[in-house]
This record gives C-alpha cells, sequence and structure tokens, in this order.
C-alpha cells in the first residue's frame, strides 16, 4: 500500500551501527527513506556501512556522539546538504549496564541517562524547527518494556526509558499542531547480538534460566526478532500513522498484557 512508503524521505537513526537499530535502518531503506546512521568510531562506521551494502541497501554512515549537541548540529547540517533535511527521525542510541543500584557509580547513571534519554532530547530539539517550517515529521523513540516495568540491575536503563516514554508523549502534545508525529516503540526481549549471553544454552544443552524465564513470561513463546520490529517501526515512519501521536508501540510477543503460567 502507497500508504506505507515513504519514498524520498531522509531518515536518521541513531546508533545504527548493529543490532536493532540497524534493522530499522534496512527496513526504513527498503520502504524508500533515504537513510542515514551515525556512530561513534570511524571504524564502526565503515564496518556498518559495508554490512549494509550485504544487506541491499545504501545507507550514509556519519561518526558523532549523541550526546554532544555541536557535533549534532554539524552532522544534522551535513545530512541536509547530502541527503536533505531529516524528515524522520529514530532515536535509537542507547547504552545499558546491569548493575545493582547501590554498587552503581553516579557517573555510570548520568552517562546512561545522557546517552539514552538526553540525546533524544538533543536530537529532537535539533530536528524540530526544520520539521515545523516544512509542514510536519515523524519522531520515534526506541523505548523498551523497562519504560513500563521494573526489574533487577537495571535502574539507570529503566530510568531513561521511562523518561524516554514521558518525553515522546510531551513532544506530541507539543509540536501534534505542526503535523509532527512522535511516537515509541517498545520492543520486548529480541535475539541480537548484544543479548546472545543471555540466550546461551547450559553444558548439557538446555536453556539458560534466564533464558527459560522470558520464554515463560511471553505470551509467543519466544524472544523477538529485529525482523519482528521492521513493519512496526515502518507504519509509525509512514503516512499511515499520521493521526498516531503520542503512543508506544510494544513489540513484545505479549509479555506486557500476560501475568505469567499457573503454577502447577
Amino acid at each position: 500500500m502507497e500508504q506505507f512508503r515513504i519514498d524520498g524521505k531522509v531518515a536518521l537513526v541513531t546508533g545504527a551501527s548493529h543490532g536493532i537499530g540497524f534493522g530499522i535502518a534496512v527496513a526504513l531503506a527498503k520502504a524508500g527513506a533515504k537513510v542515514a546512521f551515525n556512530c561513534r568510531t570511524a571504524e564502526r562506521r565503515d564496518a556498518a556501512v559495508a554490512a549494509y551494502r550485504e544487506a541491499g541497501v545504501e545507507v550514509a554512515g556519519y561518526v558523532g556522539d549523541v550526546t554532544n549537541e555541536d557535533q549534532m548540529r554539524e552532522m544534522l547540517a551535513d545530512i541536509a546538504k547530502t541527503l536533505g533535511p531529516v524528515d524522520i527521525l529514530v532515536n535509537n542510541a542507547a547504552v545499558i549496564k546491569r548493575l545493582p543500584m547501590h554498587e552503581m557509580d553516579t557517573a555510570d547513571f548520568r552517562r546512561i541517562i545522557d546517552t539514552d534519554l538526553t540525546a533524544a532530547f538533543i536530537m529532537s530539539k535539533l530536528v524540530l524547527p526544520s520539521m515545523m517550517e516544512r509542514g510536519g515529521g515523524k519522531i520515534i523513540n526506541v523505548c523498551s518494556m523497562m519504560s513500563e516495568l521494573g526489574r533487577e540491575t537495571v535502574s539507570a536503563y529503566a530510568a531513561s526509558k521511562g523518561g524516554l516514554k514521558m518525553l515522546t508523549r510531551n513532544i506530541a502534545s507539543e509540536y501534534g499542531k505542526y503535523n509532527i508525529q512522535c511516537n515509541g516503540i517498545g520492543p520486548g526481549y529480541i535475539a541480537t547480538e548484544q543479548t546472545a549471553p543471555l540466550r546461551e544454552p547450559l553444558p548439557d544443552g538446555s536453556r539458560s534460566p534466564f533464558d527459560a524465564f522470558i520464554v515463560s513470561k511471553t505470551p509467543a513463546e519466544r524472544w523477538g526478532t529485529v525482523e519482528d520490529l521492521m513493519g512496526p517501526v515502518v507504519f509509525l515512519a509512514s503516512p499511515a500513522s499520521d493521526f498516531v501521536n503520542g503512543h508506544i508501540l510494544y513489540v513484545d510477543g505479549g509479555i506486557l498484557a500476560y501475568l505469567g503460567h499457573q503454577p502447577e
């Protein structure tokens, strides 16, 4: 359907050299967008550009730190000169450190908040004036089930993702009148390179306790894949979602709707 096409639109996916961001960028490119991404090093950028080509899409890579407003302003100016002004911003860049809260350094807490939340403020702030001037745009924030739930060892990450949910709703509230839609996508537990250690089988070939726990809590009875996120993110980036604003679309296999197995 044409309603789901984004031909000619310029999309920026932050932190998309691998994992979920990589899959999002591929999906947007295959839906017709001109896609850019950023990462912290030239080596990672070059490797990612080659991986995108192998996946059948051409994506422009940039080096820059999403927590550095001056670098991001310069990067957006370069993207505007090369591809055009950003029509679709996906705030994907994030870090996590799993540690009991009482053992976490305040500096680490601040680093996670800066990368996972403050950077989304910076990027959105920088693209909003152009979107307002041009009469519309899409901002998609990559939230999390930790936007809704708490769990051991992820205090900073949960705080950042809860804040990102509310930043999403506030951008929608403040800029909806300019035909700007800001929504979130909330992945469940997704099978990626980063989560591979959590799914590593035990020596006897059985599931690890955490792997078994996640599968038992998911009505779909499996981990999600990056491909599971592609359709939802294209929907949020396309004209099909022009009257959807301030919504968090959870792609979690049903975890948030499910109380869990009744004990036998």
